[in-house]
């Protein structure tokens, strides 16, 4: 089985019980796929063996997390800046489960997270005042040393607040079409499934292929 491990904090636990699982011979024939250079080099050094989409394009199964999730169970990702290689992981996915607390529930995508826009060095202010034009603030993501953050394809990321978003997939688009915008963290229709603990216990919650809840 190729299964997509995610680059969230909350997909490390997963990465872990799935090692734990191979070790003691419970779980085996298991080939995974990092979202993150980070996430290889923890996985590889838990056992795990790798692969890459090159040599398995299609995923059977990826176990991720997300920052913010609606009641459609759409998704804003990327606050651990690996947005761009999760979101290909997840479009090669036969499932994409994802795994959240109650406290990432949202009656609409941004209203409790900013949205990460991973964009291209070059040009970054521009793609930061054509982000406000449509309504938000982008503030560039920085280290703790002040230097800006860099994606592991050396992008960069814009932390946009904009409030509630209407109709996340137009403005997905409306950010797909514009030059130097390589990747943004909104994952619609990507979700097959989401877990959700809370006080009440565990929630798992299905999208069919209609994007019906069930």
């Amino acid at each position: 089985m190729v299964v997509g491990l995610g680059a969230g904090s909350t997909a490390l636990y997963a990465v872990q019980r799935i090692a734990g699982l191979l070790a003691s011979g419970q779980l085996s024939d298991i080939l995974g796929v990092p979202c993150s250079g980070a996430v290889a080099e923890t996985a590889a050094g838990l056992g795990i063996s790798l692969t890459t989409l090159e040599e398995h394009p299609v995923v059977d199964l990826t176990i991720d997390g997300a920052d913010e999730v609606d009641p459609s169970l759409a998704l804003i990702k990327g606050g651990g800046g690996a947005l761009l290689l999760e979101k290909i992981v997840a479009q090669a996915s036969r499932r994409e489960i994802i795994v959240v607390d109650a406290s990432k529930l949202s009656p609409a995508l941004g209203t409790n997270r900013t949205l990460p826009i991973e964009v291209v060095p070059f040009g970054c202010r521009a793609q930061a005042l054509f982000i406000e034009s449509l309504g938000a603030l982008a503030r560039l993501r920085r280290n703790a040393d002040g230097k800006p953050f860099r994606t592991d394809q050396r992008n960069l990321i814009l932390d946009c607040e904009i409030g509630p978003i209407g109709d996340p997939r137009a403005f997905a688009r409306v950010l797909a079409d514009r030059a130097g915008i390589v990747e943004h963290g909104l994952f619609v229709d990507l979700a097959t499934d989401v877990v959700i603990a809370g006080d009440d216990g565990i929630r798992h919650v299905t999208r069919d292929a209609e994007g019906e809840r069930s």
